[in-house]
């Protein structure tokens, strides 16, 4: 016998996520009395204490934490494991939650999940858009079944992943069309210190990418001058557009930009900065018929993409 059930593993990943065993009894529509008694029971049986309880706050002691991602683990496999007999029931039709990095979530990912959407009306799809590690990690705890992220995958984690390139995302130096170097199209390396950058916070994956090719490429970028930093691609563009500065943003998310030739790149002399997106998988997770329909789908825009 197990020294668990299922609905107990269920109680602990909501007392984790809540930090309240009323709002997580309330989320699982159980008594507060009966969730306690529950949790008492798990520890009573594995012979450890998984939670701290110190007056009106609660959280998972070091064994609780290690026995909260096995958890998550079993219940994530149990979930899966119903997806893959639904999808040998009924064909086409499933469950698929699909992951994003920001960027990409926000400007690449819409077309394909809108068109998807569209082909294919009877797959319940669920989209998740944050920070690349975060992904990730929602990857390998079975949450995400798919994902295409542009940021930097911890070696520690690559071992227990399925990853396939994607495209390549060309980051471009962008200006405002009333700009001083507007009509020079193209700069030399000593000119980027006579730019003001407006540029995502420093801890932002993307920064670091940027950083790290200029550095390479010869360029102190402690000598940069950064006038401002937003939290959003967004902000940065607007920001552009009103002539406060340079930035360098995804092509992706500038073909609105572009097309309304509302701003001006510029090119940097014997400079590209280009990074490689990559669609992630877990390694062992049993891939439903939903999956394969949406990997053809990023296929096929693999393609468009390239050609």
């Amino acid at each position: 016998m197990l020294p668990f059930t299922l609905q107990q593993l269920r109680i602990l990943k909501a007392v984790a996520k809540e930090k309240n065993f009323t709002k997580a009894a309330e989320v699982l529509y159980l008594s507060q009395p009966s969730l306690s008694k529950q949790i008492k029971t798990l520890e009573k049986n594995l012979d450890t204490l998984l939670i701290h309880r110190e007056k009106n706050k609660i959280s998972l002691t070091e064994n609780g934490k290690v026995f909260l991602q096995y958890s998550e683990r079993i219940l994530a496999l149990c979930e899966e494991s119903c997806r893959a007999l639904i999808d040998l029931k009924n064909g086409d039709r499933g469950n698929l939650t699909v992951g994003a990095s920001q960027t990409i979530g926000t400007y690449l990912m819409p077309k394909v999940l809108a068109l998807f959407a569209q082909n294919y009306p009877q797959i319940d799809l669920k989209v998740q858009v944050n920070y690349t590690r975060l992904i990730v990690n929602n990857v390998l705890n079975r949450e995400i079944d798919i994902a295409v992220v542009g940021g930097e995958i911890p070696d520690e984690l690559k071992k227990n992943l399925t990853i396939k390139n994607f495209v390549e995302d060309e980051l471009k130096l962008i200006i405002s069309k009333s700009h001083p170097f507007a009509k020079k199209k193209k700069i030399n390396k000593e000119n980027l210190y006579y730019l003001n950058f407006i540029t995502l916070n420093s801890n932002s994956t993307i920064r670091k990418f940027i950083d790290n090719i200029l550095i390479q490429n010869g360029i102190e970028t402690k000598n940069l001058k950064v006038v401002m930093q937003f939290n959003s691609i967004e902000a940065i563009k607007i920001a552009v557009n009103l002539g406060l500065g340079a930035a360098f943003v995804s092509s992706s998310a500038i073909e609105k930009e572009i097309e309304l030739k509302t701003i001006e790149i510029l090119k940097i002399e014997n400079i590209r900065i280009t990074r490689t997106l990559s669609i992630i998988s877990t390694t062992e997770s049993y891939k439903s018929k939903a999956f394969e329909l949406f990997y053809n789908e990023l296929s096929i825009l693999k393609n468009t993409i390239e050609n």
